[in-house]
């Protein structure tokens, strides 16, 4: 399989953005069109995501750019994968109106405290279950203990 990512950027639809739609920090309308292919070279997955930019134009390259797309979705997937996986968080069901998103907010709020954790060089899994065996470190880092 072969990924083929492209980026295209727009600094007239970032002054649109930035006038009319009020995102002061605007600089460049950045979407990304990212196709799977399998090996026959038929596309078998297509994907387009849309990011603003606050970074000025003459300071980044598209490579830059890309790495940063790049970067943010490796962040969202294993924040999410932790959360849906890890957690278990998409099999929650609750007749209670707003329970779900206060699971969704204790669930984020603790992924944060984890990424945040002294010790970086361990996997999530691992911080995690040192937080369990002291709990206070947990409440320490965020400044709540």
């Amino acid at each position: 399989m072969l990924d083929r990512p492209r980026l295209w950027l727009s600094l007239d639809d970032a002054d649109y953005i930035r006038d009319q739609l009020a995102f002061p920090a605007c600089r460049i309308a950045l979407w990304g069109d990212r196709d799977v292919l399998d090996n026959t070279g038929a596309i078998i997955l297509h994907d387009t995501c849309y990011f603003v930019i606050s970074l000025a134009p003459e300071r980044v390259t598209a490579s830059l750019l890309l790495q940063y797309v790049r970067d943010h979705w490796q962040g969202e997937n294993s924040h999410f994968f932790l959360k849906d996986r890890w957690w278990d968080e998409d099999r929650h069901h609750t007749r209670r109106p707003g329970l779900v998103e206060c699971l969704a907010m204790l669930n984020s709020a603790a992924v944060t405290v984890l990424w945040g954790c002294y010790f970086d060089d361990q996997p999530l899994r691992a911080r995690a279950d040192y937080i369990a065996w002291q709990p206070t470190m947990g409440l320490e880092r965020p400044g709540l203990a």
